[in-house]
Parts: structure tokens; sequence; C-alpha cells
């Protein structure tokens, strides 16, 4: 069978199984659900399987394998871009459709899924709410009136509604075993994805804990049940520790605390840990089968990223700028091969233990066969530490500062090179967002000299920054700017400098002034491993089906020993109805279940990471680490070669570019093209962007379709 038939047959496993998953939410609150699935789970417990293992195959595992799959599926595609594509109605859908300073941008194809998803909310407390005012019966302990008890049942549902979001959390925060890159979703563009279903889970959860201790209290009983540890059922004082947990989480993760005391957002955020266990004392395990699919994955793979950091490898050599930015210079190995705009993600001990912080690649897999490179504006407390320990050891005056250690996981990047689709690009850069842009350019130069298919014959830098120094940043490309003769594709670079007045500065003078960089070469403990990079797609598929195996063994394993057989509890409650006798209860503690789930869980990821670590140390022992790590001499920019090679770029003093302007000149130069536009920089900036992008494209405009050119938008993050 041929690779495509391959990727059919994979395309239509996962629409099978997404349709089959769906359909199955879609089916819970109905009676016709609740019947045939009791049933099932009746015949499933005269088997050795028992419910739990009939949970796990039908909730958990379809959201397992379409992960497996969607890996496989990535791995056969060709690495090389895709072919470009032509104009569809179905591309309309990516650009923005919604700009808004709250919500951010939105397209089409989100705004739709934000719909539908709603819509499905509203469908189940609908249908659970109705099936419940309709069988209505008092509670005993809690002597309410009827619009207390509806009230009561309102919040019990929202609940259910809290948990459906919970379903769905931990999957875009994937990077590994990453789900929405199946659909070209990149790792930190679904992080708000993940942001909206948290605070939408904290929403129903406080409105369910807020209303129940409500009730609780009008009924003169908060005192009792708050503190209750039911033997069987829903334990209260979990759900309530589940609930301040998650409450503590959220607080701590709005911009005005992530942003300005990352630290706090960080380290807080692990209570996930407490709030996924109390969650499944409070709820159960048949509620908990139902999230699982998420926390499996997400088991996984932060497992997977923890051993790839190791062993831990050494910055080479550091380069200063003017601009207060140093670029890391770490060692590769030739092997790893990423796409451009990649991410990864960077630990210093000396610093912090903990720490992790995202940069952009801005060197090619294709031109660096042994380096890596990630440049690093110095801002904030950590990366101003970072600043002051490679500046102290410049200010030393020795041929080598001492090591410095570094834990690295990634890269993390899209499945394609989407922007060599496009017949031309016009890139928007506000200060350290041109890093990613860097990667592009390299790798389209380096797409030219190899004459690896097509490539953008025309693209229009437009870089933003506040101080004249922070060009200094566009050092590596400097050659691809000064070489335009000898290049089959133009590239035109505008600079906007908003808070400096100049006049008569050219790039190349400008270039000259801000690109003597100070490179700083670092010395090693001991042999330099290279990085990488994340497991074979095919390998983490591997371990995500041995992972699933062990758990599904010792699930069952375990609940056949522990938990007594329901057979037994049914012929003692036919013995005590013959006998007019009350059942007795014969049931294990419900927590015991719960327990079970866990020690499983522990013990498949136990199982998956040793087989992990041996895979990596199989790797490890068979690189020949690096002798040298001292990076050849880095050429000053500030020669006389530089300056009449760089005049037909433009750079602008004292105030912000006008991108409607900018816009109409590209448009014109680039009549009929397909364009695609990239933007990285602040918030602020990406809006007017897709502003314009939306005022500008012609898509919908069907009568002037031949000739007007579509453009085609993608925001790039650099901060998560």
């Amino acid at each position: 069978m041929g690779k495509a038939s391959i990727l059919t047959v994979l395309k239509v496993l996962m629409v099978l199984i997404s349709t089959g998953w769906i359909s199955l939410w879609l089916l819970k609150p109905t009676n016709f659900w609740t019947r045939k699935w009791k049933g099932a789970e009746a015949s499933a417990q005269d088997t050795v399987f028992g419910y739990y293992g009939l949970d796990f195959a039908v909730y958990t595992f379809p959201v397992i394998a379409l992960a497996m799959i969607g890996l496989v599926y990535l791995n056969l595609q060709p690495w090389e871009h895709r072919s470009r594509q032509v104009r569809s109605s179905a591309a309309a859908f990516s650009n923005p459709l919604v700009i808004s300073k709250l919500i951010g941008i939105l397209s089409s194809v989100e705004i739709l899924a934000v719909f539908l998803f709603t819509l499905f909310l509203a469908w189940t407390f609908y249908k659970r709410i109705s099936q419940d005012f309709k069988k209505l019966t008092p509670v005993e302990s809690l002597k309410l009136d009827l619009w207390q008890l509806k009230y009561l049942r309102v919040a019990t549902r929202f609940g259910l509604l809290a948990e459906a979001c919970l379903t769905l959390l931990l999957l875009p925060i994937l990077r590994g075993l990453a789900v929405f890159r199946i659909l070209g979703i990149r790792f930190e563009a679904s992080v708000r994805y993940h942001i909206w279903l948290g605070t939408a889970m904290i929403c129903f959860a406080t409105f369910h804990g807020a209303s129940t201790l409500f009730i609780w209290g009008i009924s003169h009983n908060i005192l009792d049940e708050i503190t209750k540890w039911q033997r069987t059922g829903r334990i209260y004082l979990a759900g309530e520790i589940t609930l301040v947990t998650g409450l503590i989480m959220w607080i701590t993760s709005l911009p005005q605390i992530r942003r300005k005391r990352f630290e706090i957002f960080y380290y807080i955020h692990h209570l996930y840990i407490i709030f996924i266990v109390f969650f499944l004392l409070h709820a159960g395990d048949r509620h908990f089968y139902m999230i699982f699919p998420g926390i499996f994955l997400f088991g996984i793979d932060k497992l997977l990223r923890i051993i790839q950091s190791r062993p831990e490898t050494y910055i080479l050599s550091a380069r200063l700028y003017p601009c207060k930015a140093v670029e890391l210079i770490l060692p590769k190995d030739s092997g790893l091969r990423y796409t451009p705009t990649s991410v990864i993600f960077l630990k210093i001990p000396s610093i912090s233990n903990f720490q992790w912080h995202s940069f952009s690649i801005t060197s090619s897999s294709t031109i660096d066969n042994h380096r890596m490179s990630v440049i690093v504006k110095c801002d904030g407390r950590w990366t101003s530490s970072l600043y002051d320990m490679i500046q102290a050891g410049l200010d030393s005056n020795a041929d080598k500062m001492k090591c410095i250690p570094v834990a690295i996981e990634g890269p993390y990047g899209p499945s394609s090179m989407i922007f060599l689709r496009y017949d031309s690009l016009l890139l928007v850069a506000g200060g350290i967002g041109i890093t990613p842009f860097l990667s592009i350019l390299h790798e389209i130069a380096a797409a030219q000299s190899s004459c690896r298919g097509r490539i953008p014959s025309r693209m229009h830098l437009i870089y933003v920054v506040k101080k004249s120094q922070d060009i200094g940043l566009l050092n590596s490309v400097s050659s691809l700017l000064r070489n335009q003769p000898s290049q089959k594709w133009h590239l035109k670079l505008e600079v906007f400098v908003t808070q400096e007045k100049q006049s008569g500065a050219t790039v190349g003078e400008i270039l000259s002034e801000t690109s003597q960089v100070q490179t700083v070469h670092l010395g090693t403990k001991g042999p330099i491993y290279a990085i990488h990079g994340p497991e074979s797609l095919l390998r983490i598929t591997a371990l995500a089906g041995i992972a699933s195996i062990v758990f599904f063994v010792f699930v069952i394993c375990f609940n056949n020993i522990f938990v007594p057989s329901e057979k037994k509890s049914v012929h003692s409650l036919k013995v005590a109805l013959s006998s007019k006798n009350k059942a007795p209860k014969e049931k294990s503690p419900s927590w015991v279940a719960d327990i079970l789930i866990i020690s499983s869980f522990i013990i498949s990821l136990a199982c998956t990471t040793l087989v992990a670590i041996i895979l990596r140390w199989r790797k490890v022992k068979k690189e020949i680490p690096l002798v040298s790590q001292r990076e050849e001499k880095v050429k000053e920019l500030g020669s006389t070669e530089t300056k009449g090679a760089v005049e037909e770029h433009e750079v602008h003093f004292g105030g912000r570019p006008n991108l409607e302007d900018v816009f109409s000149k590209f448009l014109n130069e680039t009549d009929g093209s397909n364009i695609g536009v990239l933007v990285c920089g602040p918030e602020s900036l990406k809006r007017a962007v897709a502003s314009l992008c939306q005022q500008k494209s012609q898509w919908f405009n069907i009568r002037d379709q031949k000739k007007k050119p579509y453009l085609s938008f993608h925001a790039l993050n650099f901060t998560l």
C-alpha cells in the first residue's frame, strides 16, 4: 500500500474516532444512552474487564488512539513544505473575523468551534435538568422547599458543565503528544484555548460549589455537610478542596499576575496534581474516566519532556547586543531538524531550578548542522539575571568564563513550512518579535541555494522598534540584506524607530553603529551533549500505546483483587429481599476504586518512563560528545561592505508605521498574488495587522476574485 493510501486510511480513522467520541458526549444526557449504558456495564461486570474496563475503552481510549494515529499521520507526511495550495473557500476561514482587545483575534473556525461547544453545554444542561425536574424527590436529611430542591439540582448540573470543560482542558497544552498539531495549530497558539476552557470551568465549578453551600446554609446543615467524607457517593470535602485549589490556580494565572510575577503563576500552577486527585475523590471513578484522556496524555507528555531535558548541556557561546539582548549558541545534533518559527523551552539551573522559559529559534537546521541559536531580550528578572551573568564574564577579561549548564525542551514548531506556500510574504515584527522571522529568512535563503522547490518571490519586512540600537538584532541576516542582486527573491526592509528623531541615517549606517556584538566563549566541566529534540513521533506513539496497555491491565487486575465482586452483592440483595430485611452493605468505600485508578496510572507512567529512559540512554551513548565548543570569531557588521549594499532599505524615525499605506503599496506591487501576512509582536500590533487583512482581503468579493490578491493572516507568539 502506497504512502498516499495509508495517509487516507489514517485520515478516515481519525474522522471516525472523532465523530464517535463526539456522538457519545451528545448522547450521554439522554434516557436512551442511560438505559443502554447501564445494560452494557451490567454485562461487562460479569466479565473479567468489569465496568472499569468498559469505561476506559469507551470514554478514555478513543482520544488516546486519536493522538497516536495523528502522530503516525504526521510522521508519514513529507518533511518538505506541502504543495502550494490553490485558493479555496475553506482557506478564508483561517483569516480574522472578530478583532477585540478583550478576547483577541478570532477566526471563523474558532468562532464556530466556540459556538458549537456552547451549544453542546446548553444541550447537556437542558436534557439533564429537564429529567431531574420530572423525577424530583425530597432529600430526607435536607428539609427543603420545592424551589430549593430545583436550585440544588441546577447547581449539581453546573458541576457536569465544569466536568465537560475539564475533559478538554489539558489537550491544548500538550507538546510532544499535541492533538492540535493534527489540525495545524501550534502549541503556543493553542494555549489560549486552555485559558478559555479553564475560565469556563472555574465559573461553572464556582456556581456549583457556592450554590450547594447556599442550600446547605438555608437548611441549617452546612456545618454537617461541609466536612463530610462519605463512605460511598460524592465526597463533599474533596470537592471543596478541588474548588479552592482551582480558584487559587485561576487567580494567579490572570495576566496581571502571570506577566508581572511569573514565578508565582508557575509554582502555584503545579497544584494541578492536588486538583486532579481530589476531583477524582469527589466525582468518583465513573466520572473520572470521562476526563481522563487529557490527564493521561498530559502525564506521558510531561514525563517525556523531563527525560528529554536530560542530560544537561552547556551554552557554547553568547553574543551581547547593545540593546540589552543576548544570543545564546547551543549545541545541536546534526540529525535534528525543525521548522522555522519553532520554539524551545530553556532552564538555567544556576538562575532557577524550576523555571522554564520559551524562546523562538533564530537559526535554521538546514544551514546550521551543529548549532542552534536563540535571542533573549533581557527585560524581566530571570532574563536580566542571565544577561548580568554573561556580562560579568565579559568584564572579567578571561579567555573563557565559567560554564553555564542548561536544560532544553523542544524544539516544538509547526508540522509544515506554511510560509513557503505563498507567492509573496509581508512580515510585520515589533521589538523582540523579529526572532521567528530570522529563522524564516535563513530557511528561504537555504531553499534558494539548494533549489528546493519554489519560494516566495517577494518579501517585505516591517520592523518596528523603540530605539535604533534594537536594529542590531538583524545581525544574523545582514548578508541577506546586502546580497540582493544574487537572490532570486526580493527582500525589502522598512524600519520604524518610534522613540527617536533623526534624519539622514540609512539602515547600513545604523547597522554599523549598533551591530558591534560582543562574543563570549564559555567553558565546560565535561563532555558537551548535543540537543536531540523530542523523541520521534513513532516512538512517542509506541510509548503512549505501552502506557495504555499497562494501565488497562493493572486497573483490571487491581479491581478484581481488591474490590468485591458485585455478583455477590446482587445475590445478597436477593436473599435480603426475600427475608424482607435491608440489603447488606458489602460494597467497598468508593474511594478504593479511585485509589486503584491512581495506582494503575502511576505504574503505567513508571513503566513508560523506564522504556523512555532506556531509549534516551541508548541515543546518548551512541553520541560522540563535542570536543571543541569554541565557535569561530563572529564577523562584525560595521564594515564598509554593508554600507553601500543596503541603501535600498528604508528607516523612519519619530513615529509608528502607517500600516494602511504599507499594505496598499505592497498589494499594488504584488497584484494577483497569494500573500502570506505574518505578524509577531505586541497584541496591539497584531490587532492592527489583522484589521487591515480583514479590510484588504478581497476573498469574499467573488467578482474581483481573479485579479485581487488574497491575504492569509498568521499571528506568531513569542510569549505564552
